[in-house]
């Protein structure tokens, strides 16, 4: 029987109303054999891991509806028009004049009570309408969430009023109570709704950058289809100022791309035939014709919105904390709530006050901003970051970012281009620079080396177009060898040449010396057995580099350069990015071995790298931080996914990490305070239930909008 491998899904949760709501359905969910789930408060949805064999999707719902609440695919089922606005509206009305009754004696009338009654029932009974039937579902299910603690204070409040008024007593009524309380919960919640919105607005407008159709060539004909209907292997025109359809290659034409919406970047790529692009891109200027390469699901963009969905679908250890105590805090407040009510009674107090003290318990211990504090932080936060190009993989990372004390940074391709380049060419026999690049570059043409593609593309560069060389020979690590123009011309390294029966002058040797000193790789060129020159072939350091280095350096992290190369090239690229540590000629094991050395030394390592040799060392370090432009596995050992190639993309990501976590221990603080400072005060009658209301609703209302401050950060690629 082959192993059964997980399968995903993501559920619409509605008629959740605070955390605790969250971790009922998250704790019914877990209790399916084969399931393991997590479920947002904030963004109402619950990932699922299951074992499709022992569960199916069906099963989920009915468990999350045995629960007390609803469930349904995300697509399944449209978006539900919310109400709240409508009950805010008709709620704030009715309420302005019984509060104005109720606490303004000169405005009153005969019978100004049973006014004050009609128009509290509607706003109670109507308005408020989704607290009570929130909470006699809970109550069916033996639980109690906020919406218990809500509908208690108000119908308590309301049922006092109209017990004293309709039975002719001579007592205070709370009728005003009723009302302010509903009212103040459902403008915090509706302003709670808005400004959650607001906090997943990131992916959702990321997603909507899309291109809605192609221009298909069929026949060399441009058809205008749905981009449902492109298909990899389709062939598409992108016109100037176009968004590029899909995923592809360009196989024709040339234009300025903006990348901003995937990397972050401000400054276009240039694209030519050979040129990898991806969907929603623009294509500035010129026209591109592309070959769709990844279509729907499979496109970049849609990869993105994906990785940072599941890393807001995570929770962070504090979070958990959090959901714990909200878990628990609701029942605790009704027997606080009960106590206080008994309290003032035995004490002495008349029943007035006890009732007055009771409500306000109830009403300010609700615990939204506990379940807030940190989903929407965390929404925010990895929402700019995939605007910016930072892809951060779970809540968990944000932890690591803020422990991390050394940067162990790759070489080839993270702090250098990868791509080699001719630095320079030293004449030795009189031959003209431009020649000895001519001859060596029709040579290396025909080998696949990276040093020899350098070779042959400045020789172009330089003199044109090349003559196509004859009798083409190679050893590998060693040099090649070929007739050009009727002359033997040998390229490669000095034993090569040595071998091939050509003499090495003294100054072949210092040339090659002087070059290996800068850094560079040494390629001697010997024509008819006379050495004629030496060329510097180099990897080149990104402009941006020493920047990101000093940037780095700036967070109080210690940069260590790690590489394959030889000490002398690894120290001249050290020395230019400002690094003082070096560990060279390192093999990929070499480099888990380095980070593993690093750690032991009691450092905190986050490893930058973007090659298949730096996956290990990712997977090691305790923040894997992988190059976009590098490769899958790279990327999928990593903790945090930088689009870009531009390390300065690595400052942004610790950062906006810490910058993140900063926010989220606000929240949390915020609301534990609040709490901790409001709930003896209302046991001990110095807060009006009005006031209470009031506060709860701006405690939900602060940490969303704290949490949306992140929306605000800038990047240093700016």
């Amino acid at each position: 029987m082959s192993a059964i491998e997980a399968q995903r899904a993501e559920l619409a949760i509605e008629g959740m109303s605070c955390a605790a709501c969250a971790a009922r359905v998250e704790r019914a969910l877990n209790e399916l054999d084969g399931v393991e789930a997590t479920v947002n408060y904030a963004t109402a949805l619950a990932s699922v891991s299951y074992d499709a064999r022992r569960v199916a999707v069906p099963a989920l719902v009915r468990e999350v509806e045995r629960a007390g609440y609803a469930a349904h695919l995300p697509d399944a089922a449209p978006e539900p028009r919310s109400r709240s606005g409508l009950r805010l509206a008709v709620a704030a009305v009715l309420t302005l004049p019984v509060t104005l009754l109720g606490m303004v004696s000169a405005l009153r009338f005969d019978g100004w009570e049973w006014v004050a009654f009609a128009a509290t029932t509607l706003v109670v009974g109507w308005a408020g309408r989704p607290f009570h039937r929130a909470a006699l579902a809970a109550a069916r299910h033996r639980a109690a969430t906020m919406d218990t603690l809500v509908s208690l204070g108000t119908l308590a409040a309301y049922g006092w009023s109209a017990t004293v008024l309709l039975a002719g007593l001579d007592a205070d009524t709370y009728f005003e109570t009723a009302a302010v309380i509903t009212t103040l919960v459902l403008l915090g919640r509706f302003l709670e709704e808005r400004a959650t919105r607001r906090a997943g607005d990131a992916i959702r407008s990321l997603l909507q950058l899309g291109a809605k159709e192609a221009r298909v060539l069929r026949e060399g004909v441009e058809v205008v289809l749905p981009i449902e209907d492109v298909v990899p292997g389709d062939v598409f025109v992108v016109r100037p100022g176009e968004r590029i359809a899909t995923d592809g290659v360009v196989v024709d034409g040339a234009a300025a791309v903006d990348m901003s919406i995937l990397t972050g970047e401000p400054v276009p790529v240039d694209a030519t035939p050979g040129t990898t692009v991806a969907g929603g891109t623009i294509a500035r200027d010129g026209r591109l014709v592309v070959r769709a390469t990844a279509v729907g699901a499979d496109t970049a963009l849609a990869r993105i919105a994906r990785l940072v969905t599941e890393a807001q679908a995570g929770k962070a250890p504090v979070q958990r904390l959090a959901d714990r105590v909200s878990g628990v805090f609701v029942p605790l407040v009704l027997v606080l709530a009960a106590g206080t009510l008994a309290g003032w009674l035995l004490f002495g107090g008349d029943a007035s006050e006890a009732f007055t003290a009771a409500v306000a318990v109830l009403i300010i211990a609700c615990p939204c901003a506990l379940g807030l504090a940190t989903p929407t932080a965390l929404m925010v936060g990895t929402g700019r970051g995939a605007q910016l190009g930072v892809l951060i993989r779970g809540p968990e990372v944000l932890e690591r970012t803020r422990r991390i004390t050394t940067v162990a940074l790759d070489k080839t391709g993270t702090v250098t281009t990868g791509r080699m380049v001719v630095r320079g060419v030293v004449p030795l026999d009189g031959l003209a620079p431009k020649e000895i690049l001519r001859l060596a570059g029709a040579v290396e043409e025909a080998s696949e080396h990276p040093i020899a593609a350098a070779i042959a593309e400045r020789a172009r560069a330089e003199v044109g177009s090349l003559p196509t060389p004859a009798s083409f020979a190679s050893r590998a690590g060693l040099g090649v060898e070929a007739v050009v123009d009727d002359r033997r011309v040998v390229v490669g390294r000095t034993s090569f040449l040595v071998e091939r029966g050509v003499a090495v002058p003294a100054a072949l040797d210092a040339a090659v010396g002087d070059a290996e000193q800068r850094g560079s790789t040494a390629v001697a060129v010997a024509v008819d057995e006379v050495a004629v020159g030496v060329l510097e072939v180099a990897d080149t350091v990104k402009p941006t580099s020493a920047e990101a280095v000093a940037g780095l350096r700036s967070l109080g992290l210690d940069p260590v350069l790690l590489t394959g190369d030889n000490e002398r090239t690894a120290g001249e690229v050290a020395c230019e990015l400002g690094i003082d540590r070096v560990l060279a000629g390192l093999r990929p094991d070499g480099k888990i071995e380095a980070v593993r050395a690093l750690r032991a030394d009691g450092q905190v390592v986050a490893m930058v790298g973007d090659g298949v040799n730096d996956a290990p060392a990712l997977a090691e370090a305790d923040l894997g931080i992988a190059i976009g432009t590098g490769t899958d596995i790279a990327i999928e050992a990593s903790d945090v996914t930088l689009v870009s190639g531009d390390l300065r993309a690595a400052v942004d990501a610790v950062r906006l990490s810490r910058r993140t976590l900063a926010t989220i221990r606000a929240n949390l603080f915020w609301a534990f305070a609040y709490n901790v400072a409001a709930v003896p005060l209302a046991v001990a009658g110095l807060l009006d239930p009005m006031i209470a209301a009031g506060a709860m609703a701006f405690s939900s209302v602060f940490v969303v909008t704290n949490s949306l401050r992140l929306r605000r950060f800038r990047s240093v690629r700016a």
